[in-house]
C-alpha cells in the first residue's frame, strides 16, 4: 500500500498542475512493475476540449499498447462515467481512486466489469477539490454536468 500512496502522490502533482494552470484538478498517472509509463492532468478549461479528462490524458499519454491489463492507473477523483467506460474498454486491471467524496463517479461500474478498484480517500485529493468546488463552483458543474 506504501507504493500506492506515493504513485497516488504523483497523480496529485498532476491534478496540482491543472489548478495552477485554471483547470479542473484532476490528475492521474499509469504504472506498470512499478514504473511510472503515463501521466496526464484534466485540461478541458486549457484546451476548450469536453473529453480531456484527466484518465483521458493518461491514456492518450500511455499510448498504443497490445494490453492494458497489467498496468493500474492511479486517479485522484472517481473515474466519471466516460473515463470507467475507457478503463474497461480498455481492460486496465487496477485503478487506485484518490477520493469519491466530491464526485461518486462510477467505482461501482468499474468493479462490476472486473477492475479491482482501491479507493484510498486522501486527504489531499479531497482538500485540493474542495478548494477549487468553493473557488470555482460553476466550472464543477459545468465539468460534471450536473451528475455530482
Amino acid at each position: 500500500m506504501d507504493s500506492d500512496q506515493e504513485f497516488m502522490a504523483l497523480a496529485f502533482e498532476q491534478a496540482r498542475k491543472s489548478y495552477a494552470d485554471g483547470g479542473v484538478p484532476v490528475g492521474a498517472v499509469m504504472v506498470e512493475n512499478g514504473q511510472v509509463i503515463a501521466a496526464g492532468h484534466n485540461q478541458r478549461v486549457q484546451n476548450g476540449d469536453p473529453i480531456a479528462h484527466g484518465e483521458m490524458a493518461c491514456i492518450r499519454q500511455a499510448g498504443r499498447r497490445a494490453r492494458y491489463d497489467d498496468v493500474t492507473l492511479f486517479t485522484t477523483l472517481s473515474p466519471c462515467m466516460m473515463c470507467a467506460g475507457a478503463i474497461v474498454q480498455f481492460g486496465i486491471g487496477r485503478v487506485v481512486v484518490g477520493e469519491n467524496r466530491s464526485f461518486s463517479g462510477n467505482i461501482d461500474f468499474l468493479r462490476e466489469h472486473g477492475v479491482e478498484v482501491t479507493l484510498l480517500d486522501d486527504e489531499r485529493c479531497r482538500s485540493l477539490m474542495d478548494t477549487f468546488i468553493a473557488e470555482r463552483p460553476d466550472l464543477w458543474d459545468e465539468d460534471i454536468a450536473g451528475n455530482g
